[in-house]
Order: C-alpha cells, then structure tokens, then sequence
C-alpha cells in the first residue's frame, strides 16, 4: 500500500541530479514543484534557482513548474526563469501532470517529476506512471499541514529504504 509513494529516486537536492544523464536516458522534459524543492518556501526565484534552469534547458529539456500555489506567487517565481507554468495544480490529481506534459510537447515516459512531498507530488506523478524524484526539503519554513505530514513521509520513507535494502524494490 505505501508503495504508490515511493519516489522512483531520491537525491538531496534538485540541485545535485544528473540531468545529463537523465537526458542520455532519453528523458526530454522536467516538471518542478516550486516551494521547498527550488527554493524556500515562498521566495522568489534566487540565482541558482534561475542558473540551474538555464543549464536544464541548454542540455536540450522542456520545463515546466507545477505548484499548487497561487497564479501571483508562481507567475512571481517564474519571472525570470520563463517557463510553462501551472498554478492551483490540485495535485495529487492526474490532470495537472498530464496537462505539464503537453505543455512541454513531451510524455509521460520521458519526463521526470521532481518534488519534495511524497503525497502530493511523488503520489500524483506516480499516478501518471511518470519518473519521480523525492528532494530533501530546502527550507525549515512550511505550513502546519505540512509540518503534519512530514511526519507521515518519515514513515513511507523508513519503509522504502527497507524495502530497498532487502530487495523488494529496485532503485531505477
């Protein structure tokens, strides 16, 4: 049951992934989630958050940012960084992914999800069937109902890597 949050791969930061390799493993685009994946919770786009786009889109990747935020706040952190957006996501729900990916002319098989909740982000992206990377959060800054579930991502975490360790999951 707690499978259906399992990230496909977790890295400590979206700032440390591979995308060259993501790319070389024929992956074409990259969907974002915004607060506590790029930057802290609310902030604006910062310099690294605008280079790392910058070199994402200079390796050959389409990007989109999904976020269940507000127009203002998205359409604020995407500024500078100008690409497709999608606000009030409702994720977990399917449409949003889907939709991220026909904004960017890719699908579902070569795009990466990247996010750092497991039960809005890596749950919804699983949804679809797409590559799902969990992040460690950025910020300490987060709502209560997040703070709540947190706590519950610790368990489905503690769970993934037992099942890791004695081989009833595969890191992909």
């Amino acid at each position: 049951m707690l499978r259906m949050f399992y990230p496909k791969r977790i890295a400590d930061s979206a700032y440390v992934i591979d995308y060259k390799k993501l790319y070389e493993e024929g992956y074409r685009g990259i969907i974002f989630d915004i607060d506590n994946t790029l930057v802290e919770h609310g902030a604006d786009a910062d310099q690294r958050a605008i280079n790392l786009i910058a070199q994402i889109k200079k390796i050959g990747f389409e990007v989109c940012l999904i976020s269940n935020n507000k127009e203002e706040r998205v359409s604020r952190f995407n500024r500078e960084i100008k690409v497709r957006v999608i606000h009030n996501a409702q994720k977990p729900a399917k449409k949003n992914f889907i939709k991220a990916t026909k904004l960017m002319g890719t699908s579902i098989d070569h795009t990466v999800f990247i996010g750092d909740q497991l039960f809005t982000d890596v749950f919804g992206a699983n949804r679809v069937g797409m590559m799902t990377y969990y992040v460690k959060p950025i910020g300490p800054k987060e709502e209560i109902q997040i703070v709540l579930k947190r706590k519950l991502e610790r368990v489905v975490l503690y769970h993934y890597r037992k099942d890791i360790k004695e081989g009833k999951i595969k890191v992909q």
